[in-house]
């Protein structure tokens, strides 16, 4: 049997079918709950093409699939090893494939938790994590562009903007011109839709103006629009050779996530001569890591911080600051002794 994940069918069989058969909006809005963010049923579906291929060449049933082929497939993906976010995952599509095929999942069995839990212990709970930047490491990155050109107009943008609007690659990536409000106080990015926003209800974040023009992200983002020479469509988007040799014309074609994630590690991880600096890994997901992180060292409440991170609860604030360093982060070393 198939293992590719579909859509729920338009008439759900035993998931809902009781719902389904209620009232046709019942079943419509049934549907789209089941499906999920695009972007997660896209991830669901590598990783059950990795669960099929792995049931087939064990002469395994994928669906339903019993506890102890998943315990079996957990197992071995803990031995590669695999990460343990990235097992969890597995398990995650494979859930969600039984759930929609309207079998019953053996992701929850008492005995796969336990399993899992020795995978736990042996792997450990600590999971790498895209490290924090400094702001004068920012500035670097950025006086190393050269602005007199399309993409340094762009990527110093793109950097800038989501360092200070703590914004995901994905968010970034979903902008659209339209979505800007500049005013005299501050630029108002209004979101359609985000991870923690998948209902799409109104959601703003608040980017301020910098002492420095070259280092603010206002000013920085409406010299890329006037680049871009238009007031709707993507904001951040791939670049075409002009003419002119060495000229960069911008496209109507969106950065993919991935392109966004290489540009932040192009610019922050390398010198001015484009070498790979060593003990340098930062990511896309440092832009977001790096405002949390600076801003709890710079004393922000937690309540100010979400107010433009769109965390729900202070302990995502915990998870995401990165504040692991004994020596510079201990209040040992004011003891006043």
């Amino acid at each position: 049997m198939s293992t590719e994940l579909t859509r729920i069918p338009d008439q759900p069989q035993a998931l809902g079918s009781q719902l389904a058969t209620a009232a046709d909006n019942v079943a419509r809005y049934l549907k789209l709950g089941l499906e999920g963010a695009d972007n997660t049923v896209l991830a669901y579906s590598a990783d059950l093409k990795s669960f099929g291929e792995y049931c087939a060449l064990h002469g395994l049933c994928p669906l339903p699939a019993d506890v102890a082929t998943v315990a079996r497939y957990a197992a071995d993906l803990a031995d590669i090893p695999r990460k343990l976010s990235t097992i969890k995952r597995h398990l995650a599509a494979i859930h969600k494939h039984h759930q929609l095929r309207g079998y019953p999942s053996p992701v929850h069995a008492d005995e796969l938790a336990l399993v899992i839990e020795g995978i736990t212990r042996t792997l450990g709970k600590r999971q790498k994590q895209a490290p924090a930047f400094t702001v004068e490491e920012l500035k670097e990155s950025i006086r190393r562009l050269d602005v007199t050109k399309t993409a340094g107009l762009r990527d110093r943008a793109l950097l800038l903007l989501g360092f200070a609007g703590a914004f995901r690659r994905s968010e970034l990536v979903a902008l659209n011109v339209e979505h800007l409000e500049f005013t005299e106080r501050a630029l108002i990015v209004h979101l359609p839709k985000s991870k923690t926003n998948q209902a799409g209800e109104a959601e703003d974040k608040a980017v301020f103006y910098a002492a420095t023009a070259a280092f603010c992200p206002v000013r920085c983002t409406r010299a890329w629009v006037q680049q871009l020479g238009r007031s709707t469509g993507p904001l951040f988007v791939s670049l075409k050779r002009g003419k002119v040799k060495g000229e960069a014309i911008p496209t109507q074609k969106r950065l993919s996530a991935l392109r966004v994630n290489r540009l932040v590690q192009l610019h922050l991880n390398h010198d001015e001569e484009g070498h790979k600096i060593p003990e340098k890994n930062y990511s896309a997901h440092s832009l977001r890591v790096s405002f949390i992180t600076v801003s709890v060292i710079r004393g922000q409440s937690n309540r100010f911080i979400k107010n433009q991170t769109k965390q729900k609860t202070d302990a995502m604030i915990d998870r995401y600051s990165r504040l692991d360093d004994v020596v510079s982060f201990n209040a040992a070393q004011n003891l006043g002794l």
